[in-house]
């Protein structure tokens, strides 16, 4: 990949790339001086798959110092990582976007391979991107998400058609409802939220994770990410699923002193999730940008004029 052009106006049409990590796929466009307004219309309409680029969501890269959203992080983090979901509302994290935004800026001359620290809006992350294979394939990114949350209350349960589970409450910077089922088929089609309760819970929506044993330490998972329906894969839902799993089988490393790592099959792929003794969770897994080019001109300044 080329270096990242710095012109973003509309008469150039505006650059923008594609990349994936295990499947959750996404928009990224290229923002270093933070000049773009996109709005949600905007982030909806280039994430459309039909008429659009299409994409779970938009990654914006600016740098931290130029984004309100992120300029009192810009001493621990040159690079912001502005996360919006296909519907155009802004997330505060996305662990697969994370890596993918970590690979883009490794592929892009942005920033070199090892450990980068990105700014978010749950907070400076810490990516490390591996040195490509000898045949050519990325190394895979793992990323620092911090330490989870587990808010409560007790009593959460999630329903899809005449079925109801009980659900833990984990946060990982964004807010996850976990349940583990008999079959993944019992999640439904996913494209609408499953319902929660009790009411008020989740004020702002909640990713719904429906989850089942593989064998020991080694589950699978489906996903519904509020505002993009279900997805092939949601980073920040893998750990949390982990984090889940490791309280329900005791083995909290906080208690037994000793790091564990999960491994995790989405629809999209697998991630490994480790969690440390300090509470810290990380998430390794692969991250590929597949393409790059710019919009039409036209098209573009339609959308901004909205």
């Amino acid at each position: 990949m080329g270096g990242v052009s710095a012109s973003s106006s509309p008469q150039a049409g505006l650059p923008f790339f594609k990349g994936h990590g295990t499947q959750n796929d996404f928009v990224i466009v290229p923002d270093p001086d933070g000049v773009l307004e996109i709005g949600p219309e905007a982030v909806a309409a280039l994430c459309d798959r039909r008429a659009g680029i299409g994409g779970d969501g938009l990654l914006r890269v600016v740098r931290a110092a130029a984004d309100p959203a992120a300029a009192d992080q810009a001493d621990r983090a040159e690079w912001f990582m502005d996360y919006r979901n296909s519907d155009g509302s802004i997330a505060e994290m996305c662990g697969n976007g994370l890596r993918v935004f970590a690979r883009f800026l490794v592929e892009s001359g942005l920033a070199k391979s090892g450990e980068l620290m990105i700014a978010t809006r749950s907070g400076v992350l810490s990516a490390t991107v591996g040195e490509d294979a000898a045949d050519g394939t990325p190394g895979e990114v793992t990323i620092d998400m911090g330490r989870a949350g587990l808010p409560g209350p007790d009593g959460i349960e999630v329903a899809v058609g005449g079925r109801r589970w009980p659900a833990l409450n984990v946060n990982m910077g964004n807010p996850h409802a976990v349940a583990f089922v008999e079959s993944l088929d019992h999640a439904g089609e996913l494209r609408s939220a499953p319902l929660t309760s009790p009411e008020g819970v989740y004020p702002e929506g909640v990713n719904v994770e429906f989850v089942v044993d593989r064998g020991p330490r080694h589950v699978a998972m489906r996903v519904h990410e509020r505002g993009s329906g279900e997805t092939l894969s949601c980073g920040t839902g893998a750990c949390a699923v982990a984090v889940a799993a490791i309280r329900r089988d005791g083995v909290d490393p906080a208690v037994t002193g000793e790091a564990v790592a999960y491994t995790v099959d989405v629809l999209g792929g697998r991630l490994v999730i480790t969690e440390h003794p300090d509470g810290r969770v990380e998430m390794t897994g692969p991250a590929v940008i597949v393409a790059e080019g710019r919009l039409d001109a036209r098209w573009w300044e339609s959308l901004t004029r909205q």
